[in-house]
This record gives structure tokens, C-alpha cells and sequence, in this order.
């Protein structure tokens, strides 16, 4: 269990740094170029910061979920957590995407 939490850790501290340098430095690049093809040049500071912050939400879901596997020894409870975190990420993706680009692809 040590090894899957140290994993789920650095992936999650990994999706943390690059949802803060998509939210706060606006690097649309990290993105891939298809959905965000259609964000308007003036949309891209607040489509920047929403798929951040879900990179975000996600990825200390990813955290959060090692410490419970690590702390109840309960897989259960350790995907209860990550799986609402990555619901609430993909919902505020799919918010980002409708509002911004029209579609997930263009």
C-alpha cells in the first residue's frame, strides 16, 4: 500500500504544479490544442484558471487518497475519495469547455 500511495502522490503533486502554472501563468499550451482551438484571445485568462483549477481538484483528490489508502488501509474509502474528485474536475472541465470552446473537440 506504501508503494501505490507514494505513486498516487506524485501524480497528484504533478497534476497540482500543472494546474497551478495553467491557472496562474495562463499556459494554454499545456492543454491540447483541440479544445482550446476556439477560446476567444480576451477567454483565455478565465478558461486558463477553470482547467486549472480542476487539474487542481484532481489532483489533490489523487493526495487525498493516498493518505486514506495509507491511513485506513481501506481501498473503498480511498476510491470514494478520488472518485469525487475527479467527478467535481472533469464537471468543472466540461463547464470550461462548453463556456469557452462550444465543444470537449472542435
Amino acid at each position: 500500500m506504501i508503494i501505490e500511495a507514494i505513486i498516487y502522490s506524485l501524480i497528484g503533486v504533478i497534476l497540482i504544479i500543472l494546474g497551478f502554472v495553467t491557472w496562474k501563468k495562463q499556459k494554454i499550451s499545456i492543454i491540447h490544442s483541440y479544445h482550446y482551438q476556439n477560446v476567444k484571445t480576451e477567454d483565455i485568462p478565465a478558461y486558463t484558471r477553470l482547467m486549472g483549477i480542476g487539474q487542481i481538484v484532481m489532483g489533490t483528490g489523487l493526495c487525498i487518497t493516498a493518505v486514506l489508502g495509507l491511513v485506513t488501509h481501506s481501498i473503498m474509502l480511498s476510491l470514494i475519495g478520488f472518485s469525487v474528485s475527479l467527478v467535481i474536475g472533469v464537471i468543472i472541465f466540461h463547464k470550461a469547455q462548453i463556456k469557452y470552446n462550444g465543444s470537449w473537440f472542435s
